[in-house]
């Protein structure tokens, strides 16, 4: 079924339960308390104004903020860095889904989209496997999939269409792949197209986005979809002469197209699908979309994190505000409009639904120690997050500077612990 419901999913239900957040800073300097409820934000008042008929949590020093989401991750290859040997069975790729997820949803994304590859040896143990997590990790946060094949044209690429829509049927909310591996790429993003349309869901793509006619022709047969398409990462589209990038930009706008771009610059799923073991392209084929050049064309663009500690990118934290420091350090955005590309443009890449600090809206929000957006982008450590209306994880951190006469307590730079619960 398609991801883009903001409901509760597989059969999780929103908690009832009140929970009054005190003394918030929003991001427009006011301070307020905000009540929930079933799992959506009931009121928001100055702060002391709303009575508490729940929980109380103490958000005095802390920055409120519309959660982050996760648009482009990879939980069937993620925490698989290492040099020994990689078990890819359905209980391994389990463990390693759900430890990322977790570790996603600590740093404050509490929806995430994971590609996974579908067909060769493995067939569909991989999809079956993160599906199998997404429903251990339901009511803490709300994983969806995007199904992946190798081929899809040809007589090879007959049972990775057969695969893909099977993936769908067990219920992978998209599909995608990385259609420049196939050797007909215009011919595999029809076939994805068409199980697409078959079965009204969404499409997300993989491609580096340097052939300025393959990416011209792939924005056209976009064009029509009802569901809308997401291609990512489009780092190639930063190779390319100014003109010509700008004229691709101006024709993915016109299609309706949404870009996830990679700040951190490294994606298993373009990169190495061809040979897991490839040595990673060096420092001049990496880099980002033109986050700016597209987002003037009029595209939205999203950020996600790619490869997880796997071996794309053997490093990484999986945390979204990383990911909107770098825009921010990087492609020059202002602070407010990097956070936006991991929560409001991520979300609506993946089909949820907008979540401002407002009445009525999903009680999907993160408090990070901070007074501004800069400063939470800059050294945001100390965390609560909150799914559905529920606080589901903390994080804390205590720095201690100590001399003869006194120890100072401020944020420590390190991730600090996380307790799930309420």
């Amino acid at each position: 079924m398609p991801d883009s419901q903001p409901q509760p999913s597989d059969g999780a239900t929103a908690d009832t339960t009140a929970l009054v957040l005190c003394g918030a800073r929003l991001a427009d300097g006011r301070t307020v308390d905000v009540r929930l409820g079933a799992g959506r934000i009931e009121a928001v008042g100055t702060a002391g104004s709303l009575a508490a008929h729940g929980t109380r949590v103490d958000l005095a020093g802390y920055l409120l903020l519309p959660a982050p989401a996760e648009p482009h991750a990879h939980g069937d290859t993620a925490l698989t860095a290492g040099d020994g040997p990689v078990s890819y069975s359905p209980e391994d790729v389990q463990r390693r889904a759900t430890e990322a997820t977790l570790l996603q949803l600590g740093h404050g994304a509490t929806a995430l989209r994971s590609h996974v590859r579908i067909g060769d040896a493995r067939q569909l143990g991989r999809m079956e496997a993160v599906l199998q997590a997404r429903r251990s990790l339901r009511g803490l946060a709300d994983l969806t999939t995007v199904a992946v094949p190798r081929l899809l044209t040809g007589v090879a690429g007959a049972d990775g269409l057969a695969m893909l829509r099977d993936a769908v049927k067990m219920g992978a909310g998209a599909v995608g792949g990385c259609p420049d591996l196939d050797p007909d790429p215009a011919g595999y993003v029809e076939a994805v197209l068409n199980v697409a349309a078959e079965h009204g869901c969404p499409v997300d793509l993989h491609t580096d986005g340097d052939d300025p006619a393959r990416l011209a022709r792939l924005a056209a047969m976009a064009g029509g979809m009802r569901q809308g398409v997401t291609l990512g990462p489009l780092a190639g589209l930063a190779r390319l002469p100014a003109e010509v990038a700008a004229r691709a930009a101006d024709q993915l706008a016109a299609a309706g197209v949404t870009v996830v771009c990679l700040p951190q610059g490294a994606c298993g799923g373009v990169e190495r699908a061809g040979d897991p073991r490839r040595t990673p392209p060096p420092d001049a084929e990496r880099g980002i979309a033109p986050v700016r050049l597209l987002r003037s064309a009029g595209v939205r663009v999203a950020a996600g994190g790619g490869a997880l500690r796997d071996l794309a990118n053997p490093v990484g934290r999986g945390d979204p505000l990383e990911s909107a420091y770098l825009l921010a350090s990087r492609s020059g955005l202002r602070a407010v409009d990097a956070y936006g590309t991991v929560s409001a443009a991520a979300r609506a890449a993946m089909g949820l639904a907008e979540v401002r600090v407002e009445a009525g809206f999903p009680a999907e929000l993160l408090a990070v120690r901070g007074e501004d957006v800069e400063g939470a982008l800059s050294l945001a450590y100390s965390r609560i997050v909150v799914h559905r209306g529920r606080v589901v994880a903390r994080t804390s951190a205590v720095r201690e500077y100590c001399d003869s006469a006194a120890a100072v307590a401020l944020e420590l730079p390190r991730q600090g612990r996380s307790d799930l619960g309420a």
